[in-house]
C-alpha cells in the first residue's frame, strides 16, 4: 500500500454490505483465504481504538464479515487504508492543560 493513491473518505456513499456478498463456491473461499483480511482488520481496529475514531463505522461494519469475506469487503477495507494513508496527519492527541 506504499504505492497507493490516497483516498478522500473511509466509506464510499452508498456502499451496502450483507451476508449475500459472502463467497458461496470452493474457488472463491480459497481465494479469499490467500489474502489477509483478518489482519488488515486487526490493524484497522488497533488505528480505530487508539488514534482514528473517524473510522469506527466502517471498521465495525467489516469487522463482522472476518469469517468469510469477499472480495467487495476487501476492497472496502483497502480503501480504509488508503484514507488513513492521504489523513495520516490526522490523530488525537492529549495534553496536560495547566
Amino acid at each position: 500500500m506504499h504505492e497507493c493513491k490516497s483516498g478522500d473518505t473511509p466509506v464510499a456513499k452508498g456502499d451496502k454490505f450483507s451476508l449475500n456478498q459472502c463467497p458461496k463456491g470452493n474457488l472463491e473461499i480459497e481465494e479469499m483465504q490467500k489474502i489477509p483480511y483478518a489482519s488488515a482488520i486487526g490493524s484497522l481496529m488497533y488505528a480505530q481504538v487508539c488514534t482514528r475514531p473517524d473510522i469506527a463505522y466502517i471498521v465495525g461494519v467489516l469487522s463482522r464479515y472476518l469469517s468469510n469475506p469477499k472480495m467487495d469487503h476487501w476492497k472496502a477495507a483497502k480503501r480504509v487504508m488508503r484514507y488513513l494513508k492521504r489523513t495520516k496527519g490526522y490523530m488525537l492527541t492529549y495534553r496536560r492543560l495547566d
